[in-house]
């Protein structure tokens, strides 16, 4: 066997390798997450949520810009341990009381939400995170943001009383 052969066998195993390792996904959530541990349910679940948050209108809606990967991924790297207990604990308990097929019903449950309980926690999180990613997305920051390099017209000739 040649060595030409022998690395072009390698690199073909190799690819094979990782497409297998996609195609076997284990059912966890789509993005690479250190502490918190998220099923493919719910990355849907959260999906749906961000929806009802940011509906799609004119302008793409929050599940489309993906901004439930966004909030999981601030909240696996920026936020503390005890948010982060208090996020995955109030969005267990959150997700048996919603059905996100009503949304009316769900907007309700989520403006009644009592203070000092996980479920609040979470959703505060969860809120200030998605409209975090919101504003800082590639559509909003191409077509919503008017970016001026010069804040406004220079004009030399401007009379100072004084």
């Amino acid at each position: 066997m040649n060595r030409r052969t022998a690395i072009k066998q390698f690199f073909i195993i190799a690819g094979g390798l990782t497409i297998l390792s996609s195609c076997l996904n284990d059912g966890g959530a789509s993005i690479v997450l250190n502490k918190l541990k998220l099923s493919a349910e719910d990355e849907q679940f959260l999906g749906d949520l961000v929806d009802v948050l940011i509906p799609k209108s004119d302008t793409p809606g929050g599940k489309e810009l993906n901004l439930h990967l966004f909030v999981v991924k601030m909240v696996d790297d920026c936020e503390s341990p005890e948010n982060q207990e208090k996020f995955v604990s109030g969005f267990n308990k959150l997700r048996k009381q919603l059905n996100l097929a009503n949304a009316k019903e769900t907007e309700n449950t989520l403006a009644n939400l009592t203070d000092k309980t996980d479920e609040k926690t979470f959703f505060e999180i969860f809120k200030s995170r998605a409209i975090q990613g919101y504003m800082n997305s590639e559509y909003v920051m191409k077509n919503k943001v008017i970016y001026k390099l010069i804040p406004g017209p220079y004009n030399g000739a401007v009379k100072i009383n004084g």
